[in-house]
């Protein structure tokens, strides 16, 4: 019998289900055919790029005919300052998920085992299944990590653990002295991913600077992003900090050019401009607390998030509530796939964003 085209792609490719994306505003204004809607369901800056990132921008425009500097130069001689590493410990990705695959390609096979938590970030099993490699998901305590129980997993065969700090959907983050010990006692020949695509939002004392862990651990990757807290996320700038002979064998997989042009000068620029970021911070606080009064005047239980989005718990099956959501123009994100039926996750907008979100949940409950 004739083979169809799934059966010849990989085994781990054959299960997998495609990352589902955020739904764009363009799709419900074609459903629905509405005029206003919000998107705060994919942990976007609301802000948009800072000025000086659309100026940089426009100057690079008349480049485009040419190639964009494959070793990225620029962008890694800024990041290099800013955290003091030198640029062969720098590897950059089309946003932070490419390196994730990197890692998968280039340290994983059908017998290595890879480990990753309930709740935590839906690439980490999707970047192991596609290789063929075995996830073990170790079960979270109040929505963040059991790093007992993640040490208890590691095995001869286990290759890769990943670690989202701060979590995502959840937004749970782990001290800096429950991860120095932990990763205290992750053997050698295990590499341990540090997923900190939202870092700049913490403002917590005991949140790790895990950058100067580097020179000790040479199994430890950092990823980080200019996605979120920088507001590129239409660009997809990525990287991640490692030992020099980390990011070499990562630069073996890579592919050449990609990170386009107009993403290096922006993320270039963008990572210097410290009055934007301190904008933006300021604005996700402030909207954190107007969402935080929301859900407790509608006697709604939230998860305690330090990233920019916050997800709360619905008491009921959340997928009737979402939709009632979206036929009021508000796109949020359904964590179902997550294992929280009844929760949504949602990214925290403009002020009145976040007031045009309270006012349609409010509706909805009153109706559902």
């Amino acid at each position: 019998m004739q083979q169809s085209i799934e059966q010849l792609a990989n085994l781990g490719v054959q299960k997998l289900v495609p990352y589902q994306a955020g739904k764009p505003v363009s799709e419900l204004q074609r459903e629905l055919g509405l005029t206003k809607i919000i998107k705060l369901a994919s942990n976007e800056n609301p802000l948009g790029p800072s000025p000086k990132v659309l100026a940089a921008i426009q100057k690079e425009l008349s480049e485009l005919s040419r190639y964009p500097d494959g070793n990225a130069f620029d962008l890694k001689a800024a990041l290099s300052k800013k955290y003091s590493v030198t640029q062969e410990q720098i590897t950059l990705g089309n946003g932070s998920n490419e390196i994730l695959e990197l890692l998968a390609r280039a340290f994983l096979n059908t017998e290595a085992e890879v480990i990753f938590s309930q709740h935590a970030f839906a690439v980490y099993p999707i970047v192991t299944q596609a290789v063929g490699a075995v996830a073990k998901v170790v079960p979270a305590i109040n929505y963040g990590y059991d790093l007992k129980a993640m040490l208890a997993a590691i095995t001869d065969k286990t290759r890769l653990i990943f670690i989202a700090n701060p979590n995502n959907p959840t937004g749970t983050y782990l001290t800096e002295v429950a991860l120095a010990d932990f990763l205290s006692k992750v053997p050698e020949n295990v590499i341990c991913v540090l997923d900190e695509a939202y870092f700049e939002y913490v403002a917590k004392a005991d949140y790790p600077n895990s950058v100067s862990w580097l020179k000790q651990y040479p199994n430890l990757v950092i990823t980080r992003t200019f996605s979120k807290a920088y507001g590129l996320a239409g660009l997809r700038v990525g990287y991640s900090l490692s030992s020099a002979e980390m990011a070499d064998i990562l630069n073996r997989v890579r592919q050449p050019f990609n990170n386009n042009a107009l993403a290096l000068v922006a993320a270039e620029v963008a990572l210097n401009d410290a009055e934007y970021l301190t904008t933006t911070i300021a604005l996700n606080d402030a909207g954190i607390a107007q969402l935080k009064t929301a859900f407790s005047e509608l006697g709604l239980s939230w998860i305690d998030s330090v990233g920019n989005f916050i997800t709360v718990d619905l008491g009921r099956d959340a997928a009737s509530i979402n939709t009632a959501l979206l036929a009021k123009g508000v796109i949020v994100r359904p964590v179902a796939n997550y294992e929280m039926p009844n929760h949504l996750r949602i990214s925290i907008g403009t002020e009145a964003e976040n007031a045009f979100f309270i006012k349609a949940l409010k509706d909805v409950l009153r109706h559902v």
